[in-house]
């Protein structure tokens, strides 16, 4: 019985822990409002790698990950990287505003106040979640969690050396 309840927790912890297989799709071509006000639809954004990342002002993982995304940004931004950080439809839009002006993000901020844009990623089990979209559209990377820089940097190195 032990043994069982050891292995369920080992391939739980497997789960989180290692890259999952994921086969690329393509992005839903959602409308997105940033903070400035600025609309744009995610297929606009074609011909760029795109990091969206959901994320909270209450969710501790997301705010330390954060100053990571705006580091990223400023290292790839130039070579064709986009950010857009939405904010969970649960965050008070106020508070998005501050927190954000707080950080100095540099990068597009969005609020999914119905929840829209979430939605038509396929929901999100928990925050921090991020998605990597390629040149092309494609959905290439889901990472739940907190991200890890090095693997992301690999990851967005390669995918912005592709033709669009």
């Amino acid at each position: 019985m032990l043994v069982g309840v050891a292995l369920v927790m080992l391939a739980a912890i497997l789960a989180l822990v290692a890259p999952a297989t994921f086969a690329p799709r393509p992005a839903p071509a959602v409308e997105v409002r940033s903070l400035k006000g600025e609309v744009f639809d995610l297929a606009s954004l074609r011909g760029k790698v795109v990091l969206v990342n959901f994320w909270a002002t209450t969710c501790e993982p997301c705010v330390r990950e954060l100053p990571g995304i705006a580091r990223t940004w400023q290292r790839f931004g130039s070579q064709g990287l986009e950010v857009v950080a939405v904010a969970m439809s649960y965050d008070p839009p106020n508070r998005v505003v501050e927190f954000s002006e707080k950080l100095g993000l540099p990068f597009k901020v969005a609020l999914d106040l119905q929840g829209t844009i979430e939605k038509q990623f396929g929901g999100m089990k928990f925050v921090p979640t991020s998605f990597v979209i390629d040149r092309r559209g494609n959905i290439v990377r889901r990472i739940d969690g907190e991200i890890e820089f090095g693997p992301l940097h690999s990851l967005l190195e390669a995918k912005l050396k592709e033709p669009a």
